[in-house]
């Protein structure tokens, strides 16, 4: 660990939180309907998809007919993908002439993009035509970080209204997220990612020719573009297989910073504008602390593991002073201890290292990250719905202790909606754990792992926590191009956006029905650091009750695994210490002298 390390963790952390507040703060007009500097060109465009949907913007929407809207839209996206990756074969814009995808790989593939996980268990240039590219991936890259952007909106107004069941219309948030927010940020970062040395071409792939006369055939496309949404939509699918580490993708350590900072960036500004909406903004930032303390705790414990040599080099007394396996001498270790945190952290699941080769104390961090659900700081919209569902919480567990029935933000918290952030949270937690059991008693599932033991299970748990968390990455020896992995992942895919979202409608619906109240004296306040500290402790402490047991047999029994081989290796190599290798006083060299 070095101090340049250490600074440009932190710079990063501070990039985001930077990048979040004017992005918040344009955000917010576009969730109240107000006027941007994007009107008079985005304005016709915004009334010509609506008139061309059939939809009245002025007509607003209860939680129910929300819900449905979303459903709606989500399930004609996913056939109209599934049938495009099915049929790619007869399709033009195919120069590779690729073959249609099979059923379960089409199921899993257009439900990842849908849910906006964009797991892949295929090598995305060598399966995708150009056509699904474009027309199919990149589309809902846009629209399905524009849904969670909605749902946002949605639960915004929620706390705002007034014994009022309108929570706003989901078309018109989603054309205004997507058209307003995600394009024009996504044009202006293509643009620095091609500065910085991205290609953006429609080119399936270049052929280099060697000094030896060999001819290497080199893939290319629209890499800065998809690279961008990818980003900001919290997506984290690339045109290649190696994601954020292809130099294409991520060519220089400044755009390594601009790409982590960008991914958490969209999330925080989510929580800015949801502050600003309401004319609480103090309280907007205690969130925006809570995620960021998460975020730079978890970066800095996997820095330490990545600057810790593997045991079996330390035993070996190699000269080793990080743990490079899997990573980037572009990026270091610090470059990818904080793009492995804030990757994991949202739901972006774009990776610059193969998370496989961390330390296990890494993974494990990673894991434990989307195990949390998505908040620190979360996806793009679903990051504020999961931390204000942990603060609905936090408050709840305040108000048992003195006796007093929880409000947030002038809402009183009551059953039906405690009931509501416990089947969101209790979905997730089921959807991991329950497959990752069945994985582990079905030859199918176990077929595909690359490793037995605590690696084996972290494999498992690692795949279904991040396609129920929506983040997409993976650990890469789990071979999961199969019927049985393809299904189960894509159920809980589902199970983690849809069995999160509509509990999460539903409890908007309540929540603007009810009053909103004035605080008063025995009110407690959400803006300190007494409420970070309480809303942090209700997070790990629910965290660990589900999870700590799979840790424990996971990332925790392999960390022990490792050291104790590391040890032993150093005791049948039989290296005496560094102090002891200097001559006749040596503990060995003693025992030589006086032996018999």
């Amino acid at each position: 660990m070095t101090a340049a390390g250490w600074a440009e963790i932190l710079a990063t952390i501070a990039l985001a939180v930077a990048l979040a507040w004017p992005a918040g703060a344009y955000l917010s007009r576009i969730w109240s309907g107000q006027r941007t500097w994007l009107d008079p060109v985005l304005a016709p465009v915004e009334a010509l998809f609506h008139r061309l949907a059939g939809v009245d913007p002025r007509k607003p929407q209860n939680w129910s007919e929300y819900a449905l809207s979303l459903l709606a839209f989500n399930a004609a996206g996913f056939a109209a993908l599934y049938l495009l990756l099915r049929l790619q074969g007869l399709l033009p814009l195919n120069p590779q002439g690729l073959h249609g995808l099979s059923p379960d790989a089409a199921f899993d593939t257009a439900l990842s993009f849908v849910t906006n996980t964009d797991w892949q268990s295929h090598r995305t240039e060598a399966s995708i035509s150009g056509l699904s590219e474009l027309a199919g991936l990149v589309t809902q890259n846009f629209v399905s970080a524009a849904s969670g952007i909605a749902v946002a909106a949605a639960l915004t107004r929620a706390f705002s209204a007034n014994r009022s069941h309108a929570l706003g219309n989901f078309w018109v948030d989603l054309v205004r997220a997507a058209l307003y927010f995600l394009l024009p940020i996504a044009v202006g970062m293509s643009l620095v990612l091609v500065a910085l040395g991205s290609p953006q071409t429609l080119a399936d792939n270049i052929q280099a020719h060697g000094l030896e006369g060999g001819v290497q055939v080199i893939a290319i496309g629209p890499v800065a573009s998809q690279q961008a949404i990818n980003q900001i939509g919290t997506n984290g699918a690339s045109v290649f297989w190696a994601n954020a580490a292809h130099p294409f993708a991520n060519p220089t350590p400044l755009s390594n910073l601009i790409e982590a900072a960008v991914m958490d960036a969209t999330g925080l500004a989510c929580v800015v504008a949801f502050g600003r909406t309401l004319r609480a903004r103090a309280d907007a930032r205690a969130l925006v602390a809570a995620m960021t303390l998460m975020v730079a705790a978890a970066s800095a414990i996997i820095y330490w593991g990545e600057t810790r040599p593997p045991p079996a080099l330390a035993a070996a007394h190699a000269d080793a002073d990080a743990n490079m396996e899997g990573k980037e001498v572009r990026f270091g270790a610090p470059g990818s201890a904080v793009f492995t945190a804030m990757t994991t952290g949202s739901s972006a699941g774009s990776v610059n290292a193969m998370v496989e080769s961390l330390a296990p104390v890494s993974s494990g961090v990673a894991l434990f990250l989307m195990e949390l659900g998505e908040m620190l700081p979360g996806g793009a919209g679903t990051g504020l719905l999961s931390i204000v569902m942990m603060s609905l919480l936090a408050m709840l567990v305040a108000g048992l202790m003195v006796g007093r029935t929880p409000e947030y933000l002038g809402k009183k918290i009551e059953r039906r909606e405690i009931k509501l952030v416990l089947l969101g949270t209790l979905l997730m937690s089921l959807s991991i754990l329950g497959f990752s059991a069945l994985a582990a008693v079905t030859p199918a599932a176990l077929a595909g792992l690359s490793a037995t033991g605590p690696h084996g299970l972290m494999e498992m748990l690692y795949a279904y926590a991040s396609t129920t968390a929506n983040n997409g990455s993976a650990f890469q020896g789990l071979r999961a191009d199969n019927a049985y992995w393809n299904i189960t992942l894509g159920v809980a895919m589902a199970i983690g956006r849809y069995g999160f979202l509509i509990p999460v409608l539903a409890l908007a619906g309540g929540l603007a029905a009810k009053p909103r109240l004035l605080p008063s004296e025995g009110t407690l306040p959400t803006d300190g650091p007494l409420f970070v500290g309480l809303l942090l402790s209700v997070i790990l402490i629910l965290a660990g009750l589900q999870y700590f047991p799979s840790l424990a047999l996971g990332p925790m029994a392999e960390q022990l695994e490792l050291t104790h081989a590391g040890r032993a290796d150093a005791r049948r190599r039989a290296i005496p210490p560094a102090w002891s290798s200097i001559g006749p006083s040596s503990r060995t060299d003693r025992s030589r002298t006086h032996s018999p």
